[in-house]
């Protein structure tokens, strides 16, 4: 009898308990690994789709004012008009003033790091010429590395191929997006018929969670972009930084990218004016920089996304990173919406204002209603 009982033994120990939860994450890990290949597998059609998702969710408040004016069908048509027009007009202006004036900014940007470099040769712990070859090297095979060149520059790499994906893939994101503006609670509707019960309410918490997180980055995060841009725009613009205005575009693309993004365009935005101004305007530029992401980081964020998008900088890191890592360019740009918007489901996993259990702060009372 006992040793029927043993291997029962075995796994209720602490060495037992501690294979079961190994088991389970290993079960976790290959679902996520799989989850992982087959997203990247259909990317042509899951990136549409969560774009649409995105765009649905930040025009739902228009959306919701428009359904009981106007039919569904026109006033989806309206809406869709709206975005394809914005989006695209907004999409060209921005890809011809940066393809016009490239080689020029490429030109400007290449010299202001020579001069960088010579500056740091002149210092007395200054790393020798092999050392500096070797990042320079380092960074250069990262910017024309496959991953990082296929989001970019897919278009000149892979010719027809890349074009006619480029045009299916926009295609099905309006054909998904026209159906998300006109039939999304229907569709929500549906989708919620297989629960009862407690998990009936918590799929719909997580649902308006979900609508409610990213329609505000996409509003907040495209308003913060604007104001960033507008601000150093107008820096280059009075200091006479040549190249000022596709800098200014470059700004706002970028800004998209949460931490590093703004970050990275003022380097670059400095890196111009230090050779055509100087020093004396590179250093203003910088200080433009650093004081309109001081501005953003401090005031237009929390008033433009509020506080249900606040998450960690160390957070926001570690999901740019697997976003960058797994999807390039458009992964490091849907990697912070995607982590608010699990955060905002473990925010109302058991309630409207009661998160997960493991996520509770012990020293408040969980509110359950």
């Amino acid at each position: 009898m006992n040793s029927a009982h043993t291997p029962r033994r075995l796994w209720s120990d602490g060495f037992g308990t501690l294979a079961t939860r190994s088991i389970q994450l290993i079960a976790v890990v290959i679902l996520a690994a799989g989850l992982v290949v087959t997203f990247r597998s259909l990317s042509l059609v899951f990136i549409p789709v969560l774009l649409a998702l995105i765009f649905a969710c930040a025009f739902e408040p228009l959306m919701a004012r428009l359904r009981p004016r106007l039919r569904p069908t026109l006033s989806t048509i309206i809406v869709l008009l709206a975005i394809v027009l914005i989006v695209g007009g907004l999409g060209w202006a921005m890809v011809s003033a940066v393809r016009h004036q490239w080689d020029d900014l490429y030109e400007q940007a290449q010299a202001g790091v020579q001069q960088v470099i010579a500056w740091v040769q002149t210092l007395p712990f200054a790393p020798d010429q092999e050392q500096i070859d070797e990042w320079f090297a380092t960074v250069t095979d990262f910017i024309t590395s496959a991953q990082f060149g296929q989001t970019v520059g897919s278009g000149a790499v892979a010719g027809v191929g890349a074009l006619a994906n480029f045009v299916t893939g926009f295609v099905l994101l309006v054909v998904v997006l026209f159906f998300f503006l006109k039939d999304g609670p229907e569709l929500w509707r549906f989708l919620t018929r297989p629960f009862e019960g407690e998990w009936y309410a918590r799929v719909r918490r997580a649902g308006s969670k979900t609508v409610d997180t990213f329609g505000a980055y996409l509003r907040g995060t495209a308003a913060v972009a604007a104001v960033d841009a507008i601000g150093i725009g107008i820096g280059l613009l009075v200091l006479g930084v040549p190249l000022a205005f596709p800098l200014t575009i470059l700004v706002f693309l970028l800004a998209f990218i949460p931490i590093v993004g703004a970050t990275v365009a003022g380097i670059l935005a400095a890196l111009v004016a230090l050779v055509a101004n100087g020093p004396v305007v590179a250093l203003i530029v910088i200080a433009i920089v650093v004081v309109v992401n001081q501005l953003e980081g401090n005031f237009l964020q929390p008033l433009l996304m509020g506080r249900a998008l606040k998450l960690h900088s160390l957070v926001v890191l570690i999901a740019l990173t697997v976003g960058t890592v797994l999807g390039g360019i458009l992964g490091a740009v849907l990697a912070a919406p995607f982590a608010a918007v699990v955060w905002g489901i473990v925010q109302v996993w058991d309630g409207p204002e009661t998160p997960a259990r493991w996520a509770r702060d012990n020293k408040k009372p969980a509110v359950r209603t």
